[in-house]
């Protein structure tokens, strides 16, 4: 088995270095790509006393998506390794049929795999995958190159799990190769020669003139600013605006769009018109704006980013139940209830039914973070926060600040993952 990673080694797998040594997840469609990944990851699982899991998403968008389940399970099986299907339930956009399946299947991965106790799921992206990615932005398409180590893009689902792509060195023929010379088959997804899917005609462009393929991404690295942030109690982040302001184009952009999506707990990043007009508000002595459902607030050389609490008018900041378990609440904090009978919502218009210990507290977080934080509501009506005073079945934090690392290239191994 050692003899299949030596015939196509896998890059970063010294990020998988948690002395636990969890279960690593495998997304696994029975592509060639996928499956030539299942086989050197499996040797590199056992020589490594491993235990690895298969996840297939069936998005139910193909007739023969039932037949390619009966595959994935029947060649994990073959292998020993155990297999889940995944399938994405619910009504199908009209429009953007890609982008929503990508997001659905990235949800569903990460889901199964904190499940299965795995804080990192490998992926069979190649170099061919890379410079698809570059001819579709050459196209105009917005798209970004996979890299090596990322955190999922999911979010709430993908909080705290890590994406590894170790083949991006290598050509799909020579997975194909590889796999030919094991006696192996995979499939064909008619889907990747649909032509109404940008990527079909990226890899149509590609096949009629061959290029060499662009190495793999750099990893990223963090900021210098970043080592500025604090997390407040409340969710919110603050740093000193002339760290900001005294970074480099390009590095103000990546990090006022990070601390916007992980302050309001959105996923719809900025667009860069937006990020420059906010970098440049960066230069008044003070401002208050938003951003991505994030509110923005500069006093002095403080800059303070927290939820905009004005989305609960535009749909944001919805009330939710809380079943007993996790749950995250409006994408910015975890909330561990060990019974049910509760609902979660927005502080704000609710704290006049706090306790007075509670009320007291409050005080002392920032006005503008106070509407936003989670009230614990009880079937009776009492209204409590977790954030201020114990609660005597449920318990909050903020994701924020976690996020923020993992976004900016902080967390960048399996070990680290697992502490944070």
């Amino acid at each position: 088995m050692r003899r299949l990673t030596a015939a196509i080694p896998l890059d970063g797998l010294e990020r998988l270095n948690a002395p636990e040594k969890p279960p690593i997840a495998l997304a696994f469609s029975g592509g060639g790509d996928s499956l030539a990944l299942l086989h050197l990851a499996k040797a590199w699982t056992d020589a490594e006393g491993r235990s690895l899991i298969t996840l297939t998403v069936d998005h139910r968008l193909q007739p023969a998506s039932a037949g390619w389940n009966g595959f994935c399970a029947e060649r994990a099986a073959r292998l020993g390794v155990p297999h889940r299907i995944l399938p994405w339930l619910g009504e199908k956009p009209a429009t953007g049929v890609p982008a929503a399946a990508r997001a659905a299947r990235h949800a569903l991965l990460a889901e199964a795999a904190r499940a299965a106790g795995a804080r990192v799921i490998v992926f069979g992206h190649t170099a061919d995958d890379l410079m698809e990615a570059e001819a579709m932005r050459a196209a105009g398409v917005s798209t970004p190159s996979p890299r090596l180590w990322s955190p999922s893009p999911a979010w709430p689902a993908g909080r705290g799990v890590f994406l590894l792509r170790p083949l991006l060195r290598h050509r799909r023929a020579a997975l194909r190769d590889f796999l030919r010379g094991l006696g192996e088959t995979w499939i064909d997804d008619p889907a990747n020669d649909d032509p109404r899917y940008a990527r079909t005609l990226a890899r149509r462009r590609l096949s009629e003139r061959p290029v060499a393929p662009p190495s793999a991404s750099e990893p990223l690295r963090p900021p210098a600013a970043l080592e500025h942030v604090q997390a407040g109690s409340g969710g919110e982040l603050i740093l000193p605006r002339h760290v900001l302001a005294g970074a480099e184009c390009d590095v103000r952009r990546r990090l006022i769009g990070a601390l916007a999506l992980c302050a309001a707990g959105t996923t719809r990043p900025p667009p860069a018109s937006a990020l420059d007009r906010m970098a440049a508000r960066l230069e008044e002595p003070a401002f208050t704006a938003t951003l991505a459902g994030a509110r923005f607030e500069a006093d002095g050389d403080r800059l303070l980013v927290c939820r905009e609490p004005g989305e609960r008018a535009r749909g944001g900041l919805a009330s939710m139940a809380l079943p007993p378990g996790e749950s995250v609440f409006d994408g910015r904090f975890l909330i561990v209830a060990r019974r049910d009978g509760f609902n979660v919502a927005p502080l704000g218009g609710l704290a006049a039914r706090l306790g007075r210990a509670e009320q007291a507290e409050l005080k002392r977080f920032h006005p503008a973070v106070r509407a936003g934080l989670p009230a614990i509501v009880a079937t009776s009506g009492e209204v409590s926060c977790p954030l201020l005073a114990p609660h005597a079945t449920i318990c909050a934090r903020p994701l924020g600040i976690g996020r923020l690392r993992a976004a900016l290239g902080v967390i960048d191994d399996e070990a680290t993952a697992m502490r944070a």
